[in-house]
């Protein structure tokens, strides 16, 4: 998978404009299209698993005052730590993650079940030594941010899924933590969101994951082979 190692930022790629946020991917070329979010809640913009790119505090500034980067993946410290210094704010971190905060070049603070007092609600998906990931839900909006579990990027699609479990989690999908939502809106950390039957296509990746995990492991181990 190729993904952008040098420090350079490039035009970014607005993915999706809502009402509540917006998404973009910075580095489009990149096979692991790494997304970054910003949900807006009051005026305050809280920026998720945020990659950098040019023109991005412009489009922050539309929606009003950055309040903080939120890291909700252990492996997605990314951009948080350099945006939050510039805006002059906390990057928030769950209050259980461990071996995070230490790596981020900022100042941390912690969130439990709810983030701040934003309303948006924190929701364990995976609690591991080498896994640990939140979901966030806006009850407001109904979008519901699943950094890693899910994604639309190829790699974590089979067949005519819009919606796909990670590879590493097909054959344990995280049903009993993420079937409780319904939402409008599914944003992932890895390819765009989905904006249409957004409940329909996580029910459909969760309860299906098993079913199609040979289908997903054939196509990705097809495109690693020598042709």
């Amino acid at each position: 998978m190729t993904i952008r190692t040098d420090d350079s930022t490039t035009e970014l790629d607005v993915v999706a404009d809502f009402d509540g946020g917006f998404s973009w991917i910075a580095h489009p070329e990149e096979t692991m299209q790494r997304a970054s979010h910003a949900l807006v809640v009051d005026g305050a913009v809280w920026v998720i698993d945020p990659i950098d790119g040019d023109g991005l505090d412009e489009l922050l500034a539309e929606r009003g005052h950055v309040a903080g980067a939120v890291v909700t993946l252990d492996r997605h410290r990314r951009d948080a730590a350099s945006i939050a210094t510039r805006h002059d704010v906390d990057v928030w971190v769950p209050d259980w993650f461990g071996g995070v905060a230490s790596e981020l070049d900022a100042p941390v603070r912690r969130f439990g079940a709810e983030l701040a007092e934003t309303g948006i609600r924190s929701q364990v998906v995976t609690r591991s030594r080498f896994w640990q990931e939140v979901a966030l839900f806006d009850p407001d909006t109904a979008t519901l941010v699943v950094p890693e579990s899910v994604g639309t990027a190829p790699y974590f699609l089979t067949g005519d899924e819009r919606l796909g479990v990670h590879p590493a989690r097909r054959l344990w999908p995280p049903r009993n933590r993420l079937y409780g939502f319904d939402p409008q809106r599914v944003l992932v950390g890895h390819g765009t969101g989905i904006h249409d039957d957004a409940g329909g296509a996580l029910r459909d990746a969760l309860e299906q994951s098993r079913r199609r995990t040979p289908a997903l492991y054939a196509s990705i181990l097809r495109g690693v082979l020598p042709v």
